[in-house]
């Protein structure tokens, strides 16, 4: 019922979302400690959609018929943005896109679910202070609420603040106890008519009936579901990959698609908003001892009863208290911060992108904080791939291993002889720097005059490269693009009297260079298994050959 209010729907819809998305993520999902139902990021990006889709009419005071209307199309706006979120899920499935939960990393979902928790705290002021202010939405939502609620301080109600401040002080330790000691004053001190305290009011008994969801705003539904749906989704898996770890089993990222899509399109036919997994009745369950899918059965128990027999008792339930149930379920979120400090020691990257995402999400809003953090997410691993390091290799005295030569003094050099380690995917972006790099350390061209800023500068007293081995075991894939490039070095050192050969090159990559042409400029005997067989082959090639001379006794 609290998360309800962050999706501008009627409380009672929030337990309609408590109730069937269990059942049937129960029947479907591959998480066997995951809770689903509401969750307090979806329903503040819900609530934000139904707001901007269901205004508030400009005229304050409306009637009891135009409440209800309201009321009604809000509802209708929130099933049909879980109608679109499932089955944009749907067909991702379809297309076998599970593997798109890799691409939002661990610090940009924590980031988000923290930044999205400061956004619910800062909505639900207003509730805390007794006070009927327009939700804001759109970018800077947050600081357009902080001001709103500065300027309406004066108003507050002391009832409402009392009520809340008594509710935050006694939801830890005991919060069921909390709830239900807050509809007994408000029902035994008459707080709603008196001091116009907001409750709960009338929950209707019994289920929805099953309605088929308004789309005809189909387009921008889609287009508002779509960020839903990655959030749904990234939380989910990574939840259910948390617990899987721990408890030694596998999940099926596609799979768990298939059953969030069908939990939110069936659903949303009996006026659900969008759910997923929830992180604080996922810990709850576990701590419980719930094992299986099954487990979420009895929390529908509960919401059942609720729905058919306890409901009048929430009647007098201050809405204020609810509010008080949205900002301490945030606490997981906040406490995320605490991961910082270790983040900073561990990878300064992931930091960056973490304050990155955390600050676009409450400065913008959540919708557009997502895309950003999976942009500047993505843009990381690009610009790491541009940092290239091409490493000589010597031989280690006494082994066959063959080490960077930066990393001892006791590795050994042939002369005559390159050993060179490329450890970065090889394509269009990433094509210049390897060109550059290698005329410099081959000496072809005007670049190999030059000095690059990685690395240190090759002897020039050495003796000249005749054979050069490259290293091909961290090229992870290469395209087109880069391929070119390997056969253009492979024309450019037979031009210089240079023998090239390929080591340990994967089966993918030398499937893009065969194509590419490369077998038109070397033979098959120029490709290696190894980097020592490849040296091995080198130092043959290196053994001089001249006039041999004879010895005759007389």
């Amino acid at each position: 019922m609290a998360f309800a209010l962050l999706t501008s729907v009627p409380p009672v819809f929030g337990l309609y979302t408590s109730f069937f998305p269990v059942l049937i993520y129960s029947l479907l999902g591959t998480g066997r400690h995951l809770s689903t139902g509401t969750f307090a990021v979806l329903s503040l990006m819900t609530g934000s959609v139904v707001e901007r889709l269901v205004p508030d009419p400009l005229a304050g005071n409306l009637s009891e018929i135009e409440r209800e209307q309201l009321e009604a199309s809000r509802v209708g706006a929130a099933a049909a943005v879980a109608f679109g979120s499932g089955a944009l899920m749907l067909a991702m499935f379809a297309l076998q896109l599970g593997v798109l939960s890799t691409f939002l990393s661990e610090p940009v979902v924590k980031a988000l679910t923290s930044g999205a928790a400061l956004h619910v705290l800062v909505s639900q002021l207003p509730s805390l202070l007794g006070l009927s202010l327009p939700r804001q939405i759109g970018c800077f939502s947050l600081f357009k609420t902080l001001a709103a609620v500065l300027t309406a301080l004066a108003r507050s109600s002391p009832a409402e603040l009392t009520i809340s401040a008594l509710s935050l002080a006694l939801l830890v330790p005991v919060k069921e106890l909390n709830v239900l000691l807050a509809s007994v004053l408000c029902f035994a001190s008459s707080l709603d008519t008196r001091y116009n305290v907001q409750v709960v009011g009338v929950l209707p008994g019994g289920f929805p009936q099953p309605l088929f969801p308004t789309l005809d705003k189909l387009p921008r539904i889609l287009a508002d579901s779509l960020p839903i749906a990655l959030v749904t989704f990234a939380v989910s898996t990574s939840l259910a990959s948390i617990y899987a770890d721990k408890y030694s089993y596998t999940i099926d990222p596609n799979q768990e698609l298939f059953a969030h899509g069908v939990s939110n399109l069936i659903s949303s036919l009996f006026s659900c908003f969008p759910n997923s997994a929830t992180l604080a009745t996922t810990s709850l369950l576990v701590d419980a001892g719930g094992n299986t899918q099954l487990a979420g059965l009895f929390s529908c128990v509960v919401v059942l009863a609720v729905l058919l027999w306890l409901g009048p008792f929430f009647y007098y339930l201050p809405k204020a208290v609810l509010a008080c149930i949205n900002i301490s379920s945030m606490r997981q979120m906040f406490f995320q911060m605490q991961e910082l400090p270790q983040l900073w020691r561990i990878s300064r990257v992931d930091f960056a992108v973490w304050m990155v995402t955390w600050v676009a999400v409450v400065t913008l809003n959540v919708d557009l904080g997502l895309a950003v953090g999976v942009v500047v997410s993505m843009m990381t691993v690009v610009c790491r791939t541009q940092r290239v390091q091409c490493l000589a290799l010597g031989l280690a005295e006494g082994t066959e291993l063959y080490r960077p030569l930066r990393e001892s003094h006791k590795l050994l050099q042939v002369p005559g002889l390159c050993i060179l380690s490329y450890p970065t995917p090889l394509y269009f972006a990433t094509r210049g720097q390897f060109r550059h790099i290698l005329e410099w350390r081959l000496g072809l061209g005007e670049r190999g005059k030059q000095s690059p800023k990685l690395g240190s500068l090759p002897d020039k007293g050495a003796e000249p490269i005749r054979v050069v081995v490259l290293d091909f075991s961290g090229i992870s894939f290469a395209d087109a693009a880069g391929a070119r490039e390997v056969v253009q070095l492979t024309r450019r050192c037979q031009d210089a009297g240079i023998c090239l050969l390929l080591a340990q090159c994967n089966a993918l990559v030398l499937e893009t260079l065969t194509r590419a042409g490369l077998l038109e400029r070397m033979t098959p005997e120029q490709l290696f298994v190894s980097v020592q067989d490849a040296a091995a082959h080198a130092l043959e090639r290196l053994k001089p050959t001249g006039p041999k001379i004879c010895t005759v006794w007389v």
